[in-house]
């Protein structure tokens, strides 16, 4: 059963369309049904493109959503696209903003990793945070794929539309992305039971 969000399903494809029909006529109430329906997975994607700017960048991608609304044409699935690539060229900007940014040695680990929030570090990861730290140890193409693929629930026709790839790419980097993931000494630790190695099991 899906999420539910206002009064409407995240998988009633009907209803949502209702709901974007209403956002785009200027219902305000419909506009943050579909904040609700997708900033999740918005977050989520933004986390392993730009790390610690993701909540800014979220804003930024709704916040332009918000302005070119009225000019949108289609569907839910169209518009689930549409949002993805907002999001992924305000990602881009923001990535070229911060290498433009002079940043400070104590801002990084060695490596170039940034220091963690103290204050997310007093909070208990939880499995998602897990996951999203691993798949933002892929390849970037990998990790979009990945990402829009299994998180956002994107078919690999749409995806290749976000990412202005063909859809044999998408599924290219999709496919050694979840491999390269499936071989990570930490996923294979959790797939396995109780300390066992895995070539134990």
């Amino acid at each position: 059963m899906g999420e539910t969000f206002g009064r409407v399903a995240a998988d009633d494809d009907a209803a949502l369309d209702a709901v974007l029909t209403a956002a785009i006529g200027g219902d305000e109430t419909a506009f943050a049904d579909l904040w609700r329906a997708l900033q999740p997975a918005v977050l989520r994607y933004l986390q392993v493109v730009v790390g610690a700017a993701a909540e800014d960048v979220a804003s930024e991608t709704w916040l332009q959503a918000a302005r070119d609304l009225s000019t949108f044409t289609g569907g839910w699935t169209a518009f689930r696209v549409w949002l993805f690539r907002i999001a992924r060229h305000r990602g881009m900007d923001e990535l070229r903003r911060a290498g433009r940014r002079r940043e400070t040695p104590s801002d990084l680990l060695p490596g170039g990793v940034p220091v963690p929030d103290v204050a997310a570090d007093v909070l208990e990861k939880s499995g998602t945070d897990w996951a999203l730290g691993l798949i933002a140890t892929l390849p970037p193409d990998q990790a979009e794929a990945v990402m829009l693929r299994v998180v956002a629930g994107l078919g690999v026709a749409q995806v290749a539309q976000v990412l202005g790839k063909r859809p044999g790419a998408v599924r290219v980097a999709s496919m050694r992305g979840l491999r390269r993931l499936g071989r990570h000494p930490e996923v294979r630790a959790r797939a396995t039971p109780d300390g066992a190695r895995p070539d134990e099991v």
